[in-house]
């Protein structure tokens, strides 16, 4: 496939009179790249850090998932357990190695705590997002031994831990967020994007949730 796309390009560039290794080329087209605007961007999403919270909030439950708002990191264990207590679930839990998780004063509750990937025999795990999405009430997880995942799509129930000023307006300025970070060559394999439970309606238009993941979605928003 590599040496087919190569051919193709070289046939284009001698159709053209220019060289792979045209310098003055190569920087105009990288300065075109580095100068593009955003299209055209919604402004349901904008506001600050309260009205982006509120936001996801309402999109995010108009999908079907659960939110609850706590003021700090500590509330959140407390929060978790009483999901799982008010919806009948065995106080157990499995997480990654994220020291933001890792560092939560679970030993205030009953939950007994597993770590690692998921090998689809788990009911609850709980993952720490990166950001979230206003606009569509989105989740983003990235992959990596600090969040696996596995845990994003083979328990039943997913809870997922975000802080309300990790909220974006929008997709574009997530992925810009996310290049600032982790900077070029150091991006994660897999950024998974994440709206409401798992939902299929492709059996006489019968909306089932739990299809292809988790049944339940319920998100902490600390702050």
């Amino acid at each position: 496939m590599s040496e087919a796309r190569d051919d193709i390009l070289a046939g284009i560039r001698r159709s053209l009179g220019v060289s792979a290794s045209d310098t003055a080329r190569r920087q105009t087209v990288e300065a075109r790249i580095a100068a593009a605007a955003r299209g055209v961007l919604p402004r349901r999403g904008e506001g600050d850090v309260a009205t982006r919270a509120a936001t996801f909030e309402m999109q995010a439950e108009s999908v079907a998932a659960s939110v609850a708002r706590v003021a700090t990191e500590a509330d959140v264990p407390a929060e978790i357990a009483r999901f799982l207590r008010e919806n009948n679930l065995p106080a157990t839990l499995r997480m990654g190695e994220d020291a933001r998780l890792a560092a939560l004063p679970w030993d205030a509750t009953t939950i007994e705590i597993s770590k690692g990937p998921s090998a689809g025999d788990d009911l609850n795990a709980v993952s720490h997002a990166e950001a979230g999405v206003a606009e569509t009430g989105t989740l983003v997880l990235v992959s990596g031994a600090h969040n696996p995942t596995t845990l994003n799509f083979l328990p039943d129930n997913h809870i997922v831990v975000l802080r309300a000023e990790a909220i974006a307006a929008n997709y574009e300025s997530v992925w810009s967020e996310l290049r600032a970070r982790f900077g070029k060559g150091l991006m994660p394999r897999t950024v998974n994007l994440i709206t409401g439970p798992s939902r299929s309606a492709d059996i006489e238009q019968k909306m089932l949730l739990g299809a292809h993941g988790p049944r339940r979605l319920h998100i902490v928003v600390i702050g």
